[in-house]
């Protein structure tokens, strides 16, 4: 799976309490700023603190996510050529499994980081897409830098994708379900990606 570093800056992008430097504020990064805004006051109620509140918590974390995310853009990517191979509800299904896979590698760890510096260095805007460079500045000093990309539907930026340090979250995983899929088949891949769902691998 991703390294531990590409988990901890993707994770980055919406924990980080206090940014420490804003050089742009466009639309892009101002939509980006909304989700890290929404998860920010969800960490800091103290009504969701409490252990028997972990459920809840988690559900209003991800409904935030949701509401930035393109799940659906980030899986045709992933599963690029084959996308156009499966029917409506295998895209249905995929997108459903691919969200909640994500959910599990990073979204369960999200308590884990806190505290991190980031500097939103620039975005750059080519019609309906749009890149915000940031740079993460751990706690031991250590620079990542991510690439956040998104795209405009509707006038709201939604992410489908995160580059940290050049290397893409959708490029890795489009390596590995390909990989999967031309030695095996899909339903392989969504037997696998449903066990890791299920926390049985």
């Amino acid at each position: 799976m991703l390294c531990k570093r590409f988990m901890m800056a993707a994770l980055f992008f919406f924990v980080t309490y206090g940014v420490s430097s804003v050089s742009v504020a466009g639309e892009p990064t101002e939509d980006v700023r909304k989700t890290t805004d929404k998860l920010i006051a969800i960490f800091s109620d103290p009504a969701l603190k409490a252990p028997d509140k972990a459920r809840e918590r988690a559900k209003q974390i991800r409904k935030a996510v949701d509401e930035r995310f393109d799940w659906e853009e980030m899986s045709k990517r992933t599963l690029a050529t084959h996308w156009k191979k499966r029917t409506e509800k295998e895209k249905k299904e995929f997108t459903d499994l691919f969200g909640k896979l994500l959910e599990r590698t990073y979204l369960d760890k999200v308590e884990s980081y806190s505290g991190e510096k980031v500097l939103y260095i620039d975005e750059s805007v080519d019609g309906n897409y749009a890149v915000v460079r940031v740079k993460v500045v751990t706690k031991k000093e250590t620079e990542i830098l991510v690439e956040y990309r998104l795209k405009n539907k509707s006038g709201e930026w939604f992410v489908y994708d995160i580059s940290i340090e050049g290397v893409s979250l959708v490029n890795n995983y489009r390596k590995q379900f390909n990989s999967i899929l031309v030695r095996s088949s899909y339903r392989d891949l969504t037997e696998k990606l449903r066990t890791k769902v299920e926390g049985k691998d």
